[in-house]
């Protein structure tokens, strides 16, 4: 089951420039109608614990000839998958995101010297159980060993829909409850709703680490990955009639 911590927050904002998606209705009421009225924005904010986890496991290897480059790293990544597999990533989450194959050279002396030849081959691996991230990671390291590469960690909300729904709930309170005062102040009859812009807006957590891949082979403990709280906002732009 999915754990979501919520949170409201109303807040005074304005309409963020580059946010997606972005909805705008309007209802123009009876004809001959001005666009006189009172205009306002609202933001909502909740929060809630990411159930998803991204992150890129790669392979980088070098060997005098290019030939053996590829087969080690070729037997390295095909161990790297097997590894994230049995540790539940599934087959259809995982993905190639990168393939290189590139010579090596040493600048020291007088004349650059070949090395050899450095091949790379990254996966992208989606975790769907968070908690599972720490049990991933450490199989990965230690299936692979001194050649594995371990990047690109980013969490994310895949069901975010209660959350946006939330959010847009408290964006319009606030909205309506900012322009219920002004109406009041200025002696006006708060109407209806004549335009709505709405954007929703999603900041990604920043993962926390208390480990270092290169501790975790061999370690007896398992890798603490956490993924904090990320915050999902939806702003709106109102205009309500007045009489």
């Amino acid at each position: 089951m999915k754990r979501l911590a919520i949170g409201l927050v109303a807040g005074v904002a304005l309409l963020a420039t580059a946010c997606t998606p972005s909805v705008t209705v309007e209802n123009t009421g009876t004809e001959g109608a001005t666009a006189s009225g009172i205009a306002v924005s609202g933001r909502g904010e909740v929060f809630g614990t990411p159930d998803t986890l991204q992150m890129s496991f790669g392979v980088s290897v070098l060997r005098p000839t290019v030939k053996q480059a590829v087969a080690d790293a070729a037997a390295l990544a095909d161990q790297l998958i097997s590894n994230l597999t049995s540790s539940g990533v599934a087959t259809e989450d995982i993905q190639t995101a990168n393939y290189s194959i590139y010579p090596e050279y040493d600048y020291s002396g007088d004349q650059r010297r070949l090395v050899g030849y450095r091949v790379g081959n990254t996966v992208t691996a989606k975790i769907r159980d968070v908690d599972s991230a720490g049990s991933v990671i450490d199989a990965a390291v230690v299936g692979v060993g001194d050649e594995i590469q371990v990047s690109g960690v980013s969490f994310s909300i895949e069901d975010d829909q209660e959350l946006i729904s939330a959010a847009r709930a408290a964006a319009w309170e606030d909205a309506r409850s900012k322009a219920q005062q002004l109406a009041d102040l200025a002696g006006l009859t708060l109407g209806n709703a004549v335009m709505i812009s709405e954007s929703v807006v999603g900041t990604p957590p920043q993962p926390l680490y208390r480990a270092a891949f290169d501790e975790a082979v061999g370690a007896s403990v398992e890798t603490p990955i956490e993924a904090g709280q990320q915050q999902v906002a939806v702003n709106l732009q109102v205009r309500f009639e007045t009489n």
